[in-house]
């Protein structure tokens, strides 16, 4: 696995970052054939905050991106922290990968197969859809109704990724985002899964 270190207002001596690849690269045996990880290091400008080094990991590999993000009082422990949270994700991973295909899986794949055209092989690789929103806020701090000066910072486009909403979801755990934009293997139209307050996750669904 390729292992990339690298920090912002942070540093690390040659002995950590042998000791932070070593770490990360123990992180294969629980699911051979990743690829790449990308390791980020920053120090947190809050003074509140007591654990100022945060670890910032992205795994590659399956066709699958995990990344997770953990503070701690040095970089060791941090990435520590890291390790144990991505160990959880690429559990819940592999059981997704070997686990026997249900009645509802084939069925899928049948109608993936079967819709010719209208579904072409990029159709079935993609990438996370990520975008960030800037709102003028009062001040207490909520949204305000008036004047809103509403800017897109940033774009991304994605390729269609055909998925079930229970894979979607599954894989907007798996890169911590707060929503995942995909392809609706059961519609064939666009949707998005997304965290609720509560917890549980939540399907906005494109109507015909």
């Amino acid at each position: 696995m390729e292992i990339r270190v690298s920090t912002r207002r942070s540093n690390v001596g040659d002995g950590e970052r042998a000791l932070i690849v070593e770490k990360i690269e123990r992180l294969s045996k629980y699911l051979p054939g990743m690829e790449s990880a990308e390791v980020h290091f920053f120090a947190e400008r809050n003074p509140r905050i007591a654990d100022k080094e945060v670890c910032e990991v992205t795994l590659e590999g399956h066709g699958h991106h995990l990344r997770c993000k953990a503070n701690g009082p040095d970089h060791l422990t941090a990435v520590d922290r890291a390790v144990e949270k991505l160990e959880n994700k690429m559990h819940r991973l592999k059981t997704k990968l070997v686990r026997k295909p249900s009645h509802r899986d084939t069925v899928r794949l049948q109608k993936l197969a079967q819709a010719g055209t209208e579904f072409s092989t990029d159709d079935v690789l993609g990438i996370e859809a990520e975008a960030t929103v800037v709102a003028t806020l009062s001040p207490n701090g909520t949204a305000r109704t008036d004047d809103v000066d509403l800017r897109i910072v940033r774009t991304k486009k994605v390729e269609k990724l055909v998925l079930s909403p229970e894979d979607a979801a599954m894989r907007m755990d798996l890169v911590s985002h707060d929503f995942y934009f995909f392809t609706n293997i059961d519609t064939g139209r666009a949707a998005v899964v997304y965290r609720r307050d509560d917890g549980d996750v939540g399907l906005i669904d494109e109507t015909g």
